[in-house]
């Protein structure tokens, strides 16, 4: 990508080896005036060393701040001129980002020295970059210049216990941020307060990625805490945390107030069978909800037998991922009547459940009433033969299908003959994964 990009910014001339910049920046034009600043700023120098007698005696005093605001501009631009000329002819007037570049720490400097000259910056990414962490202060110190910004990204970056404070001190000046990662930081863990302390009700967040951030239980209840504050909130991502499970009391109170909230993910994040009831609750509120991934969460086995009833509230509904949640046959009696009724539904994931295979024939058969539907997953799930002709049956029912997987289903094989005249109708099926599935020779000539 990076190579692509340097031929890409290149206009004939041969450009001097960069570091890093060329790998990552992105965005328009550098500041349209950059050749007029710098020509203003060199008739400025020209003046100040071969002043004219005529322009001493009629310059005034109203003059004097414009100019020494222009000389002051110049002089920066000059100053980040080693810097500036690794952009060749690229700029980065709305949008910095910095994303796996293996910055180094002086790279970090180089970038917080770029700030002051770009007041309209409304996205810094630096995701990615273990130097970052133990050098945010640097990038915090400045975020009063770049009050505008509206997109912060900082995954992966190796968060010191200190970086997570300085950020929470920042994130008072930046009141128009819209979106929040720190992501595959585990010092978020524990001292989520620091980072989150100056969020504000009515705060402007709509997107707030916590990802692997070993949240502690207690994070887990300051953010119920913290969710009332967040009414713009639309995606929420707290998966791999497996602490958070124990909280999701006060998570589930919170959401309550969540009304605009597009995305839900709690993947792998230690729920348990009353888990399912606690956000059963709560889906009432979520009328806005088109994503909701309760993946990995193996002790949700059994939570849906009395607790799904709910879930039919979801109208605008598009993804479920149930995958790996050890449910049980009750669970799925349960969720037949429930499941088919999500009339937006496009992606349904019920991979690896395996219990759920000698019961799931009314469920798969009652997915003809999901014309939408464009992706069904439902591999290792320990299908029997007359499963398998249920789904087969109903899918001639299905004929927006992109995407489908009966991977590591033994059943599959000697029977494929049942799925290839549901083919017939499946014009838009882009997708059929049918590894580790017992076919025969015949099914391999049906195919053919």
């Amino acid at each position: 990508m990076s190579q692509t990009r340097k031929k890409n910014s290149s206009d004939g001339e041969t450009k001097p080896r960069t570091s890093f910049v060329n790998k990552f920046l992105r965005g328009s034009e550098f500041m349209s005036s950059k050749a007029e600043n710098r020509k203003e700023s060199n008739d400025l120098e020209t003046t100040d060393f071969h002043p004219s007698n005529a322009a001493q005696e009629t310059a005034t005093l109203d003059m004097a701040q414009p100019l020494a605001s222009e000389v002051e501009l110049g002089s920066r631009l000059e100053k980040n001129e080693p810097f500036l000329r690794k952009l060749g002819t690229t700029a980065v007037d709305r949008c910095l980002d910095l994303n796996n570049c293996r910055l180094t720490a002086a790279d970090v400097r180089e970038a917080v020295a770029l700030l002051p000259l770009l007041p309209d910056l409304e996205k810094l990414d630096i995701s990615w970059n273990d130097s970052v962490g133990g050098n945010l202060h640097l990038v915090t110190q400045q975020m009063h210049l770049v009050s505008k910004l509206k997109i912060l990204r900082l995954g992966s970056c190796r968060l010191t216990m200190d970086d997570v404070r300085a950020l929470g001190e920042a994130l008072e000046v930046i009141p128009d941020l819209e979106e929040l990662n720190l992501s595959w930081n585990s010092e978020v863990g524990g001292n989520l307060p620091l980072t989150l302390q100056k969020f504000q009700e009515g705060s402007k967040i709509q997107t707030l990625e916590l990802v692997d951030c070993d949240l502690t239980s207690e994070d887990g209840a300051f953010v119920g805490q913290l969710l009332p504050m967040m009414q713009n909130l639309e995606v929420l991502d707290l998966s791999i945390n497996r602490n958070i499970g124990a909280s999701l009391n006060s998570i589930a109170q919170g959401l309550k107030s969540t009304s605009n909230l597009k995305v839900l993910k709690l993947h792998s994040c230690g729920l348990s069978q009353e888990s399912v009831r606690l956000l059963d609750a709560t889906f009432r509120y979520l009328c806005e909800l088109k994503k909701l991934d309760l993946s990995c969460n193996r002790e949700l086995g059994g939570g849906f037998e009395d607790s799904s009833a709910q879930l039919v509230t979801l109208e605008r509904l598009e993804v479920l991922d149930l995958h790996q949640c050890s449910l049980t046959a009750d669970d799925v009696a349960s969720l037949t009547q429930v499941i088919p009724l999500l009339a937006s539904l496009q992606e349904l994931d019920l991979s690896a459940n395996k219990r759920m295979g000698c019961s799931s024939e009314h469920l798969l058969s009652r997915l003809r009433f999901l014309p939408t539907l464009k992706s069904l997953l439902i591999n290792s799930c320990a299908l029997e033969t007359e499963t398998f002709t249920a789904l087969a049956e109903a899918s001639t029912y299905l004929p927006t299908l992109e995407i489908l997987d009966l991977s590591w289903n033994k059943c599959v094989g000697g029977n494929l003959k049942l799925l290839l005249e549901a083919l017939k109708f499946l014009a838009s099926l882009r997708v059929l994964r049918l590894s580790s599935c017992a076919l025969v020779t015949e099914d391999v000539a049906l195919l053919v």
